[in-house]
């Protein structure tokens, strides 16, 4: 093990910035991830500093987060926004900056953990020139993402070459699940050191309010039997599946309501989408006894999840699944779709169950199965709660992250010559 007082450590992350409130235009799951896993971490004791990129003059160069956790904004290019496609231009002097800055401060970082691709080429610059252990997270794959979209930018033959030669040459990549690492192997490179550290979620948040609190603020009946849904308006997130389950439901006699949860916007792809929906809830017979509350804030949404008898995630695909694991932190039992990463976060028969995607009928089964056994429901509740807090909470990611670190500092760092695009 390292000393008391452990090793300076910097995660980079030149477009998501980890100091930017949550919620705010440009702050994404990343800049969560970032910015919970630093402080995180600093709590246990590593000497943490975020890097990422000025987007505005009046922006604090450094935000201090704790005693040992700080943003630190490098300027890099124009201070203001530029989407994450025209940056690659600006990470030499992205590179500069942070040299600049650690000659200044008199720190040498052990570990460089990089966030996407873009960092990531930022932290092969500083392997060539400093003897650093090199982690990477990318956060979305170039490879993936290209597959599903019809304009393919300019920047993509550069980011899939990062992409290639960062899982190669890093000292070690972390995927957030076996499906993300597979997906790294089967189309990416078969070379490079891979270990699986998921994402993780609020256990404070999520779990703080018990079902008959959460029931009585949101006016929910008591006796209710709840099924909820919450994410974006999306073909993709398999709704239809939950609205056709629910009408083949065996307890519709039962004092059965349905919620369906996420926010629209009239006209746009999520707006018609929820009205598809509401049609199906209609062609069904569940317009009385379904709700869609919209867009649900940090206020509200955890009252959501301890309110309901289960969660239901019928996406088509999903790489991680983190409403399962808000779900499973509230002791909510999840029913979710047999695919990606939802296979790694629920376990079946344990915290919840897994049905086919698109397969109503199985949904229904499965479904049934929880709102039918109340006390099977509360075990698998309970357990699924211990499963977050062992394996999903920000604590527990940092801590499996500091392991990975005090290990990797330990070894030799790779040598890295040099880093084309």
């Amino acid at each position: 093990m390292l000393s008391t007082i452990k090793q300076h450590i910097a995660l980079i992350s030149v477009h998501g910035d980890p100091a930017i409130e949550i919620g705010k235009e440009e702050a994404g799951g990343q800049n969560v991830y970032v910015r919970q896993v630093g402080e995180a971490l600093a709590k246990q004791g590593w000497q943490v500093d975020m890097f990422t990129r000025k987007v505005s003059p009046e922006q604090p160069t450094i935000v201090e987060h704790s005693a040992n956790c700080r943003t630190i904004r490098l300027s890099a290019g124009p201070e203001q926004f530029v989407p994450r496609d025209n940056l690659f231009e600006y990470l030499p002097t992205f590179v500069e900056q942070l040299l600049k800055f650690q000659q200044q401060e008199g720190i040498e970082y052990s570990v460089v953990h990089t966030n996407y691709w873009l960092s990531s080429w930022v932290g092969m610059e500083l392997k060539k020139i400093q003897p650093i252990q090199l982690v990477h997270t990318y956060h979305s794959l170039g490879a993936v993402k290209y597959k599903s979209v019809s304009t393919i930018p300019l920047i993509a033959t550069t980011r899939l070459e990062v992409e290639k030669k960062v899982l190669e040459k890093a000292d070690r990549i972390v995927a957030t699940s076996p499906q993300e690492k597979e997906h790294m192997r089967s189309l990416v490179s078969t070379k490079g050191s891979i270990d699986i550290i998921p994402c993780g979620t609020d256990i404070r948040k999520f779990g703080s309010v018990n079902r008959e609190a959460a029931r009585e603020k949101l006016g929910i009946d008591p006796n209710a039997k709840v099924v909820f849904y919450v994410g974006r308006f999306d073909r993709r997130k398999g709704i239809e599946t939950v609205v056709r389950a629910v009408g083949k439901s065996q307890m519709r006699d039962q004092n059965l309501k349905l919620v369906i949860g996420g926010g629209s916007r009239p006209g746009q792809s999520d707006g018609i989408e929820r009205d598809r929906i509401e049609k199906i809830v209609g062609e069904v017979g569940l317009r009385d006894i379904t709700t869609f509350p919209g867009r649900l804030g940090d206020d509200t949404l955890p009252s959501y999840y301890a309110a309901a008898d289960v969660c239901v995630v019928p996406s088509h695909y999903e790489p991680f699944g983190l409403v399962a694991i808000e779900a499973m932190a509230s002791e909510t039992p999840v029913v979710a779709s047999d695919v990606g990463g939802l296979q790694y976060t629920v376990v079946p028969e344990e915290t919840g169950l897994l049905a086919p995607p698109k397969d109503d009928a199985a949904f229904a089964v499965a479904i049934d199965r929880i709102l039918a056994n109340p006390e099977w429901a509360k075990e698998l509740g309970k357990k699924a709660r211990v499963r977050v807090e062992k394996q999903f909470s920000w604590d527990g990611v940092a801590s499996q992250l500091g392991e990975l670190y005090t290990h990797l500092l330990e070894e030799p760092a790779k040598e890295l010559s040099s880093v084309s695009a």
